[in-house]
């Protein structure tokens, strides 16, 4: 992964070296080139704000999505100005890095359920349900239990294939924190985590890879971000929320998710929500960087840059931006959290903002 990573950076170098530059550049008030790496969850929002932000003002920002373990690694190698991640740290994770770190919530958005069923766009699945074709022990479309919430739908008698993240992934942390918040038998026999041992399936590397082989093969469910299937018209299965109704991702269906309380650092799972019109697979992502700026010879101007491009990233242009790219802004109370956050990251001891 890190001889990935510094590919990844050699490749920045490169077209920064290279190609047309624009006005801004050519006045020379470029100030910083900023480089970022993690998760594929949010990357259709980020590629978006990343690119408005830097034809705004004229800095370079270049994202890589690599999954929300990748991003994780090259923060802590110090090889990006900030990582991406759909998992939070632990205390226990964040003790591992070689400074302190803190969270800065994006947006939130939702780990669907993805199928293809060709000439089925509509399917809905209680938790047990979910849980156990997911652990192998349903094997057919046709099965009864899929059968009693489908009336009037002809399934086929066709095996089910289940297609999961090969990468360490924070999608694969949300799903799997959902399915053990809803399954004592996945809970016990296989868990929560970025990095799973599945009990049956195929894996695909990054959002991406699973979306494309669900787009393609009959037969195939999966778990994938929400942008990615609505990008790609992949049919999504209505999923059973706490309070018994099916429901759809939406921006509203996943903003009804975050509407309990916030803990100061944002480190919370929201998954499973009690709302009774919540999408149940609703999670927020993070950019994760060190607390104090002042490493590995970096200078204050790029350490600056960085933290003003984050506080623009939570401000109400980006956020109007995340709606129009189907994830849901943060509520007011996450913004006010993550500028506060912001706002304790110092460089020699002193805040920059």
């Amino acid at each position: 992964m890190k001889n990935l990573v510094f590919v990844f950076i050699a490749c920045i170098s490169l077209t920064a070296c290279s190609g047309n530059k624009n006005k801004n550049e050519k006045s020379g008030s470029l100030r910083a080139e900023i480089t970022a790496a993690g998760a594929t969850f949010p990357q259709p929002f980020y590629n978006k704000v990343f690119n408005d932000y830097s034809t705004m003002t004229g800095n370079k920002l270049t994202y890589g999505g690599i999954g929300s373990g990748g991003g994780i690694r090259s923060l802590k190698d110090k090889v990006v100005d900030f990582g991406a991640t759909d998992a939070f740290l632990t205390d226990e994770q964040a003790a591992e890095l070689p400074a302190p770190v803190v969270h800065v919530p994006t947006c939130l958005g939702a780990v669907v359920i993805a199928f293809n069923l060709p000439g089925i766009t509509e399917l809905k699945m209680k938790n047990e349900v979910l849980a156990s074709v997911f652990l192998g022990e349903i094997k057919k479309w046709n099965d009864p239990k899929i059968l009693a919430d489908n009336p009037g739908i002809n399934l086929p008698g066709k095996d089910i294939s289940v297609v999961y993240r090969s990468d360490g992934s924070g999608t694969t942390f949300i799903f799997s924190d959902y399915l053990s918040k809803i399954s004592k038998s996945w809970a016990d026999k296989v868990g929560t985590g970025k990095s799973l041992n599945w009990p049956v399936g195929m894996g695909a590397k990054g959002n991406p890879g699973v979306a494309g082989i669900i787009k393609q093969t009959e037969g195939t469910i999966g778990y994938i971000g929400s942008e990615y299937a609505f990008a790609q018209r992949i049919p999504c299965v209505l999923l059973q929320n706490q309070a018994g109704n099916f429901i759809a991702p939406s921006v509203e269906s996943v903003s009804a998710a975050a509407q309990g309380d916030i803990p100061a650092d944002t480190r919370v799972m929201v998954t499973n929500s009690a709302d009774p019109d919540a999408y149940p697979i609703s999670a927020f992502t993070w950019i994760i960087l060190y607390k104090e700026q002042s490493y590995n010879g970096r200078k204050i101007d790029q350490a600056r840059e960085t933290v003003k491009f984050l506080q623009w990233l939570v401000g109400p242009d980006a956020q109007a931006i995340a709606r129009k790219v189907d994830y849901a802004p943060l509520p007011e109370k996450a913004v006010q959290l993550a500028n506060d956050i912001l706002k304790s990251v110092t460089f020699e001891g002193e805040p920059l903002l």
